[in-house]
């Protein structure tokens, strides 16, 4: 399905309320090198529109395993749950860093599905990245 056409002055408010970084791994741009892409919380491949409402930041490696991705299944409960939506949600109150600071850990029932679904913490290559960050003190992010 071709991309969608989002008017640049859309694309700009959304880079600026996503804070220039992925709504889900929360990798900023600077760090990056690849440019960050807009996410279509419901992909329109499920019904979503190109409404800026449906509209966040994610990294190419979190776009690519979301992909058109809307729920997930919680390994504690077996529960069918939306994936976490960073437009509406807070990150922090559904995930937290590792106490190294390389792995993403759902907090709750909503975070531990998208941390399924989008493999945040078992990409080996991502997980030395972030490492490598953290010994250089640029993450995690503190907010």
């Amino acid at each position: 399905m071709p991309s969608s056409y989002i008017p640049v002055e859309v694309e700009r408010r959304v880079h600026k309320a996503a804070r220039n970084r992925c709504g889900y791994c929360l990798s900023p741009q600077h760090l990056l090198m690849t440019p960050l892409e807009i996410d279509h919380i419901i992909p329109t491949a499920k019904g979503g529109t190109d409404d800026e409402s449906n509209l966040w930041l994610a990294c190419s490696v979190c776009n690519r395993r979301k992909s058109d991705k809307t729920t997930g299944v919680d390994l504690h409960t077996g529960e069918k749950l939306k994936l976490f939506n960073p437009r509406t949600q807070q990150w922090f109150e559904h995930f937290q860093w590792s106490a190294d600071g390389s792995l993403v850990i759902g907090l709750t029932p909503v975070g531990r599905v998208t941390v399924a679904a989008l493999h945040l913490s078992d990409n080996k290559r991502v997980i030395r990245v972030r490492r490598l960050w953290v010994s250089v003190g640029w993450h995690p992010p503190k907010d």
